[in-house]
Order: C-alpha cells, then sequence, then structure tokens
C-alpha cells in the first residue's frame, strides 16, 4: 500500500468529504500537516510516496525533494501550482495533477452570472436605484436575444464558457490567436483581432492566464473602442489590464462598466479610484472554489488517485511546459 501524507492549510475545505475514502487507498501515515510543520519535520517526508495538497501546499524546492526520496506523485486540490514547483521538483520527474479543471467551475458560472445580468445593464439600474432613492427611467439595453458576448481567450475555461453560452440566442466571438478557423468552427465561436472583439462586443468577459506576455495587454483604447452601454468583466488576473488607462476611460464614459473580480495589486490600495467609480463593480476574487465548492476539488483528487493507482494515464497532469502557461 502506498504511502500518503496531507499537507496543506486547510483539510477539511477540500478533503473533508473524501478523506476517508483517500484513506481506504492510501495508509496516511500521520496527521494532516501544513507548510510550516513539515518544514519543522522534514523526517515525516522520508515514507511519503504520495501527497496530497492544495491552498498553502509547500514549496517543492531541493530541501523539501531531498526529504521526499520516494514521492511519487503530487495530487494538488486546487488550481496553479506556479507558487509551488521548482526546476529541481521537474527534474525528479515526479508526476502532479492538479483540479484546475474543478476550480474553474465556479470561475464559468461567475462570469456566466455577470454576463446574462450584464445584458440586461442590471448592475447599471441597480446603482441608479441606490442613487436616486427611487426608480430610474428604463432604458435600452443590449438584452440577451441577439447581442454579442465576446471572450478573451479560449482556454479550458473559456470553452466551457463558449459551450454555457451555446443555449443562448446570442452569438459568440473569441480572440485566442493559438485556435485555428477550424477548431474556432467546431466550438461554434467566430475569431476575431483582440480589437474587434472590444468593438464588437455588447459584453466583454476576459479568461486569459497571466504570463508575462500578457501583462499589460488590455489597453485604455480598448475600453475607449467599446460600444454604448458594454460591461467589462474580469475574472482572469488583473495585470493583464493596464488599470490606469481604463480607470481614466470609464471616468469618461459612465455608459460603461467593468464587473472585477480581479485587481492588480489585489486587493486595490486604499483610497484607489475604483472603489469610488459608480460604473466599477468589485467582489473580493470569489469566482474560484468557495466553501463547499471546494469539496469538487478533493473530488476531482479522489478520481485522480484512483486513475493512478490502477496505472492509468492522469486526466489532469501538469507537465513543465503546460505550467508555464497555467494562470
Amino acid at each position: 500500500m502506498f504511502q500518503g501524507l496531507f499537507i496543506l492549510d486547510d483539510v477539511d475545505l477540500i478533503y473533508g468529504s473524501t478523506y476517508e475514502e483517500i484513506s481506504q487507498y492510501v495508509d496516511i501515515y500521520a496527521p494532516p500537516q501544513t507548510r510550516e510543520t513539515i518544514r519543522e519535520n522534514p523526517a515525516l517526508l522520508e515514507k511519503a510516496d504520495i501527497i496530497f495538497s492544495g491552498w498553502g501546499g509547500p514549496r517543492l524546492d531541493k530541501e523539501f525533494l531531498a526529504a521526499a526520496p520516494n514521492l511519487k506523485v503530487i495530487f494538488y486540490g486546487a488550481g496553479s501550482i506556479k507558487y509551488m514547483v521548482t526546476e529541481e521538483f521537474w527534474k525528479r520527474n515526479i508526476q502532479i495533477t492538479t483540479a484546475y479543471a474543478a476550480n474553474s467551475v465556479p470561475v464559468v458560472e461567475y462570469a456566466l452570472s455577470q454576463i446574462l445580468f450584464s445584458l440586461k445593464r442590471g448592475w447599471h439600474f441597480v446603482m441608479e436605484t441606490k442613487k436616486l432613492k427611487k426608480y430610474g427611467k428604463k432604458s435600452s439595453v443590449p438584452g440577451a436575444y441577439g447581442s454579442t458576448v465576446g471572450l478573451i481567450s479560449l482556454g479550458m475555461i473559456g470553452r466551457k464558457m463558449v459551450e454555457k453560452l451555446q443555449q443562448f440566442d446570442l452569438r459568440v466571438i473569441a480572440y485566442d490567436p493559438y485556435v485555428s478557423k477550424e477548431e474556432a468552427s467546431q466550438l461554434n465561436v467566430e475569431l476575431c483581432s483582440l480589437e474587434e472583439v472590444f468593438k464588437q462586443a455588447d459584453v466583454v468577459s476576459m479568461h486569459t492566464p497571466w504570463l508575462k506576455e500578457t501583462e499589460g495587454m488590455i489597453t485604455g483604447q480598448h475600453f475607449a473602442s467599446m460600444k454604448e452601454n458594454a460591461t467589462f468583466i474580469n475574472t482572469s488576473r488583473g495585470a493583464i489590464v493596464r488599470e490606469n488607462e481604463m480607470i481614466d476611460i470609464l471616468k469618461e464614459r459612465s455608459d460603461l462598466y467593468a464587473i472585477l473580480d480581479v485587481t492588480y495589486p489585489e486587493p486595490p490600495i486604499a483610497g484607489a479610484p475604483l472603489y469610488e467609480m459608480d460604473n466599477v463593480i468589485l467582489t473580493p476574487h470569489i469566482g474560484g472554489s468557495m466553501s463547499t465548492e471546494c469539496q469538487r476539488m478533493g473530488a476531482y483528487m479522489l478520481e485522480e488517485l484512483k486513475r493512478f493507482l490502477n496505472g492509468e494515464e492522469l486526466k489532469w497532469l501538469v507537465t513543465e511546459e503546460k505550467s508555464k502557461i497555467m494562470a
């Protein structure tokens, strides 16, 4: 039987509903550890074949790996592993799989809710009613019939968004330089330039990973070119947007709305204009898994464990190359 350890901040949050079943397949030989406790007692790693982790997982550096000579696979019950992995880790050829697909589910749900609400100009009416302390005059809205939704990037989340949007009477356009016209046709989405997405869409939803190449990709000019009463939604990463330029345009154009679940820095600094602007809706990075939604990530890792034990290929395996393009 393989020997295993849990190392993360909150084992119950992610593995509460799967801990017992995992224990039937793997000998969990010590209580759950945190990054700090395992650093204080690295001898616990000597027997570990398998590590189950999540938010707050350990840095997989030279010292950690030297203390874990038998380590074969890591099941990471969360999304990005960028803060954990090192060159030394990739040299060891240890498998690592993550629950990024499970974490994408609530992001898609959040973005979809805001796309549909924005097509009704919902936040405009909410803010106007609060300001006037009475109902204002109904004005024209794009609506969810024949309107255009623009997606920036067609990675896992972007593709799930396309799938969800198919059930509505909407035109879906997208920018992704790595997707061919043939692939886009199969997805039933129309490829456009980044500029055209902003010019044509009634709602623009961004799902681009934060990479060196994507930092500052969205400029003030993109916002300035948006249609009247359009909305921008960001559930990706704030650093992809030139925030000061966005703010300048939003101050000039009160008809535009920005729904920001992410900012840069995050949270915005004290006194930042984003807190005060009527056409900016801020949420504190709630798009990803929260509360009981986190149990889905543990369930994905349980299924991956079963594949590993059966000698099957891991469905959500992350390679060194793949890790470079993940958010």
